[in-house]
């Protein structure tokens, strides 16, 4: 092939652009580009949106029809009373305590520029506050649902409760020593919410994944 040959140079071109390419994605960072890079973060989501509605209407009739069917029954369940008010009402509750919980850990994955760690805001302390209450009460079982956890504008019911407002101590300890409750007995106290703000952690790095994604598109 000649020096002049066509692929040649289309191949210089290309291998040029990816590595400009290359070098503006290192550059583009929230604090140095903010508005390019929330840009991209919108034009991704969109672009992802669109191809999975576009994907539920072709390929998935049925979970449509199904999704709609369901939103419709549980919006005519909240909006009448009756005996299901009370079921509705552990459903909404059980739903804002996951929200919450994967929504730190989301928070905490992005950071939103500032390094904002929700596991040392929120999520430690809840862990540190029952497990100190669990020792100085001597039970574990404080709560009373699952969701009874630090939530937005709202304190856990066992947090400023007396101990003997649970009963008396399931497990003792002897004379001037702490109680010694076996990690395997706290642990599923706290777990759910450990769990749900994990989800949330590997759902923020989704962003970046779709925008790094959107930016090498053209080049594939």
């Amino acid at each position: 092939m000649g020096a002049g040959d066509p692929s040649s140079s289309n191949g210089v071109l290309v291998s040029e652009l990816r590595e400009k390419h290359r070098l503006d994605l290192e550059k583009l960072t929230l604090t140095t580009q903010p508005f390019r890079t929330f840009k991209f973060f919108i034009f991704a989501c969109t672009l992802y949106v669109k191809r999975s509605v576009l994907y539920i209407l072709t390929k998935g009739v049925w979970f449509t029809i199904l999704t709609v069917l369901f939103l419709s029954f549980g919006l005519l369940l909240i909006a009448t009373d009756g005996p299901h008010e009370k079921h509705v009402q552990e459903f909404l509750s059980y739903s804002k305590f996951a929200l919450w919980w994967v929504a730190l850990g989301v928070a905490s994955s992005i950071g939103l520029g500032s390094g904002l760690h929700t596991f040392v805001l929120y999520l430690g302390p809840h862990i540190a506050l029952f497990t100190i209450k669990a020792v100085q009460c001597g039970r574990i079982d404080l709560k009373t649902a699952p969701y009874d956890t630090i939530q937005l504008k709202r304190a856990p019911s066992w947090l400023e409760k007396d101990c003997a407002a649970f009963g008396p101590p399931v497990f003792t300890s002897a004379p001037g020593s702490i109680v010694n409750i076996p990690l395997s007995k706290l642990l599923p106290q706290v777990q759910l919410e450990a769990i749900l703000w994990g989800i949330g952690t590997a759902l923020g790095e989704l962003p970046p994944y779709f925008i790094s994604r959107a930016g090498i598109w053209p080049f594939m």
